[in-house]
């Protein structure tokens, strides 16, 4: 049996509402991030490759031939995409440029859903009202808000640059405009345990997200933390351990969240470590193993502990 079987996923969500499995199709907008622009700060989150930060981005062609070159490449497998804004901060920018660029992203009639990826600090309400009104022209819109971990001391850590309030407040304005909110988290932070997970899902549970996107911490080249690996001084998560934390993180989700993604991957060389993320179903496999034996999303809810 597969993750569908055990875990309210996105590709089961859409299969039921679109009869089939929307793909998303990725777009780099040539946003940038507060965090290095000077406005926050200089350096990035710890975990970013802040080398590949180059003013030409990974590519030049149009948002239009973006999706286009998407829907080459996913020929035969959907007829319906979801234009995914991933790259940077895709809410970081003047109204008008945002517009200009949501508005370019769903002109296809194949388009029927739009994603952003942002952090929690960038959204104004003019920005919410902005993709409320897609919402309302019956485009499924997402929020994907990069909150990491909700542990302060370790947002000050890895350099992140906003705090968990922030991260509430976003997620309050956002769900009372009737957007769906899906929160990034990454287990293995430095200086993190498996009960840090624990208090950081239990809290993004309570703020009332509609969806969860989990990621192993896995160093890449050019990053701060790869001097902090080179060094000896951090220590990544093993396959298992992760796919043991994921598990339980699931058991103690409702039923009705909609899991995104439970894992990732990168390619060498670019990835450092560790060696299991990169191969693309490992992860996935060890997870649904362990969910199996032990049951899937929900299990534990009754569990008087949590």
């Amino acid at each position: 049996m597969g993750l569908d079987s055990h875990v309210n996923t996105f590709g089961l969500q859409c299969k039921q509402k679109y009869g089939e499995r929307l793909k998303k199709l990725t777009i780099d907008a040539k946003f940038t991030c507060p965090n290095r622009d000077g406005t926050l700060g200089l350096g990035g989150c710890t975990f970013c490759n802040v080398e590949s930060f180059s003013h030409e981005h990974g590519t030049l062609d149009s948002i239009s031939e973006q999706l286009a070159k998407g829907r080459e490449r996913t020929k035969g497998k959907s007829s319906k995409f979801i234009a995914y804004f991933q790259a940077y901060t895709s809410t970081y920018d003047e109204y008008c440029v945002l517009k200009q660029k949501y508005d370019e992203a769903i002109t296809d009639n194949s388009i029927v859903g739009l994603c952003v990826g942002t952090r929690p600090d960038c959204v104004p309400d003019q920005v919410i009202e902005l993709l409320a009104s897609y919402q309302r022209r019956g485009i499924e819109v997402w929020l994907e808000l990069g909150l990491q971990t909700a542990n302060p001391e370790t947002l000050k850590r890895i350099n992140r640059g906003h705090d968990f309030e922030v991260y509430l407040d976003t997620v309050g304005r956002a769900r009372q405009a009737g957007i769906k909110v899906c929160t990034h988290l990454i287990l293995g932070l430095p200086g993190e345990t498996h009960d840090d997970y624990l208090v950081t899902h239990k809290a993004v549970i309570a703020a009332g997200v509609d969806g969860l996107k989990l990621h192993p911490l896995h160093v890449v080249e050019g990053s701060t933390m790869a001097k902090a690996w080179r060094a000896g001084r951090l220590e990544l998560l093993s396959l298992s351990d992760y796919a043991s934390s994921v598990a339980e993180l699931i058991r103690y989700t409702p039923k009705d969240i909609i899991f995104h993604r439970v894992t990732a991957y990168a390619k060498k060389p670019i990835l450092l470590a560790p060696d299991w993320c990169a191969f693309r179903w490992d992860g996935l496999v060890a997870i649904v193993d362990n969910l199996e034996k032990l049951g899937g999303q929900g299990h534990y809810l009754a569990d008087s502990c949590f």
